[in-house]
């Protein structure tokens, strides 16, 4: 199952990434495509993204909400809300688990070797801080004279759009070297943070910052694709605590919205089948009985 994951993960990081006419047209692609959502976390600006950020997105609509409403102009983009809403609804954090490539990226550099910390668990509810303050609130109150917003979590902080657009972009277009300045370090030295904290824990910005990933967890309860416990089955061995990128205790916490249904509990923890993949509550696939010996 890890292996289909990650053939997942780079069939739909080509997918939401395919132009690659990019070093010859030096512009990002502007095509029928673009307003496709991207179900992960991927830069719209990224010359070869095919699709759009659905936070980005998000901010944009909330960033002119004031603006049209002094034009009389009273509607809000539900089709970009509609779409993550549905994935939301589906798959919850499944999708940060299969179809984000800034997910994908952090786990490739995981396997640097090196000394490796846990995360405080304290620190999941910082995504939900940036999620309603920076991607919300900042956008919809903090206007400028003409009553429109910035996009704050793209613009200061998304360390996903400075590796997938900022960097790219400096290669293929030279001339936006001159514009350089202390914004475009300060999000370099972001990225570079949440890099090398990828080598020495898992996804750390996926437990402790992304939006995304906040709004998704917000359908951990009510999502038809969820991992589920048998709890007559569960020994309580603790075998699946050590295996999960995301720090879920499993047996304790089988609705965790931190869980990306990697399935790394099922498919190389459990060994008395108690963990199943359900689709709207009927059974998929189980963990696989093992023997085990008497010490």
């Amino acid at each position: 199952m890890e292996l289909a994951r990650k053939w997942v993960q780079i069939v739909i990081g080509f997918l939401t990434n395919g132009y690659w006419a990019f070093p010859f047209t030096r512009t990002i692609y502007q095509g029928p495509l673009k307003v496709v959502c991207s179900p992960g976390l991927n830069c719209y600006s990224c010359p070869a993204s095919t699709t759009y950020c659905p936070i980005g997105a998000i901010q944009q609509l909330i960033a002119g909400i004031r603006f049209n409403l002094g034009l009389g102009q009273y509607y809000l983009g539900w089709y970009v809300l509609g779409c993550i809403g549905v994935v939301g609804g589906f798959l919850g954090r499944m999708v940060c688990g299969w179809a984000c490539p800034f997910g994908f990226v952090q786990e490739i550099i995981h396997k640097i070797p090196g000394p490796k910390f846990k995360i405080p668990r304290i620190l999941r509810y910082v995504k939900y801080i940036i999620l309603s303050v920076m991607v919300i609130l900042l956008p919809l109150l903090a206007v400028n004279e003409f009553d429109m917003g910035d996009p704050w979590f793209c613009k200061y902080v998304c360390p996903a759009g400075t590796l997938e657009a900022g960097l790219p972009m400096l290669v293929i277009q030279p001339d936006l070297r001159a514009a350089i300045g202390h914004l475009f370090f300060n999000k370099l030295a972001i990225l570079i943070f949440f890099v090398v904290w990828s080598i020495m824990a898992s996804r750390p910005f996926c437990r402790v910052a992304c939006p995304l990933g906040a709004f998704y967890a917000l359908f951990s309860r009510v999502r038809l694709v969820r991992l589920r416990l048998n709890r007559e089955k569960c020994t309580d061995c603790g075998a699946c605590h050590q295996v999960c990128p995301m720090g879920v205790k499993f047996n304790e916490s089988p609705n965790d919205a931190e869980c990306i249904t990697c399935m790394a509990c099922m498919e190389r923890a459990c060994k008395y089948g108690a963990i199943s993949l359900e689709v709207g509550g009927l059974p998929l696939h189980s963990s696989p009985l093992r023997k085990t010996t008497k010490s």
